[in-house]
């Protein structure tokens, strides 16, 4: 819809002060951002040093990195195309961001946790 139209129909927008986030929620979904950041780092770190290993001992490890780089972007369309649920989208955006961040943290912090205890 055109914004002059919304305007001229409803008014001028202007945001809902009763829809504003929390403290908590606000820290919880910055706690629950830098988990999944931590996490994603820590995987690639172990995903460039088992690349490099192999490389230098002569093995092809472009369909290690490929494989990775394709996880990582299907994570991404999974994220994107939650993000676009119409259950979703009616949710405020301090929710919406809560929820895409925990479900963002899931599979990278299992698998952070998982290659962080099996390599000791």
């Amino acid at each position: 819809m055109d914004p002059q139209t919304y305007a001229k129909l409803y008014g001028p927008w202007r945001p809902d002060p009763s829809a504003s986030a929390g403290t908590g929620v606000t820290l919880l979904t910055a706690l629950l951002g830098a988990v999944t950041a931590m996490s994603l780092a820590w995987l690639t770190f172990l995903v460039g040093l088992s690349a490099l290993w192999g490389a230098a001992d002569g093995a092809a490890v472009g369909g290690f990195l490929a494989s990775y780089a394709a996880g990582v972007a299907g994570y991404a369309a999974l994220l994107t195309a939650l993000a676009l649920v119409p259950g979703v989208r009616r949710m405020t955006s301090a929710g919406r961001r809560l929820l895409l961040t925990a479900v963002a943290c899931l599979v990278p912090f299992v698998l952070a946790v998982v290659t962080w205890f099996s390599t000791g």
